[in-house]
């Protein structure tokens, strides 16, 4: 998300985390982040295959998830808490609910197109694409939107996106999201609420 810090407006141009510094390089956009250190690094071949239509399988999926999974299942955690904790007002229910109905549709899409009967995205082998599209999917998890409830197909899913990655990892990774709540609790500067409030009301719109 957007960041007014100095220090965010040196590592990216755009003034957005995440963002990378490497050396006198950097780099913003979380996908680009990925593609860039799984190329520098050497990492296993599934994560990013070298095979072309593997890899395009990988490209295909990135470029429809950013207008589909991450245009919806994000706004739950700015919903339910981020925009509440920030105005100090709760959202009114009818926006939840149109958000929760936006993701419904590109969970079904998500199933029916890309999941389909594989393991994961784009064959046997976890990838890039499941990555990115399960941490989104756990932001709703995390302020009580059990997305994974009445959909075993994405529930099996996530179980083997778990043992893939390690489940210690995996929730250390998801840790904060998984405790989102717990922001409620917390004292936000006046200056900074004032500043952040018309922000994330503009990324709902």
């Amino acid at each position: 998300g957007p960041s007014n810090s100095e220090g965010a407006g040196k590592v990216s141009l755009l003034k957005k985390v995440p963002a990378l510094k490497d050396g006198d390089f950097t780099l913003a956009e979380c996908t680009a982040i990925l593609l860039y250190l799984s190329r520098k690094y050497n990492t296993p071949d599934h994560w990013y295959p070298s095979d072309i239509q593997k890899r395009a399988r990988v490209d295909e999926y990135l470029s429809w998830h950013h207008a589909n999974i991450r245009a919806n299942a994000p706004k739950t955690m700015w919903i339910k808490v981020l925009i509440p904790l920030f105005t100090g007002q709760p959202l009114p229910s009818e926006k939840l609910q149109e958000v929760m109905e936006g993701l419904s549709t590109s969970l079904k899409h998500f199933e029916e197109r890309f999941l389909q009967d594989k393991a994961f995205i784009i064959g046997s082998e976890i990838s890039l694409a499941d990555l990115v599209a399960i941490v989104e999917l756990m932001q709703p998890v995390g302020v009580g939107c059990d997305i994974f409830e009445d959909r075993p197909r994405l529930r099996e899913w996530r179980r083997r996106v778990e043992d893939a990655v390690g489940k210690e990892l995996f929730f250390q990774a998801h840790e904060m999201i998984l405790n989102i709540k717990e922001l409620s609790n917390i004292q936000i500067d006046p200056q900074l609420k004032e500043q952040l409030a018309p922000v994330l009301m503009k990324m709902l719109k």
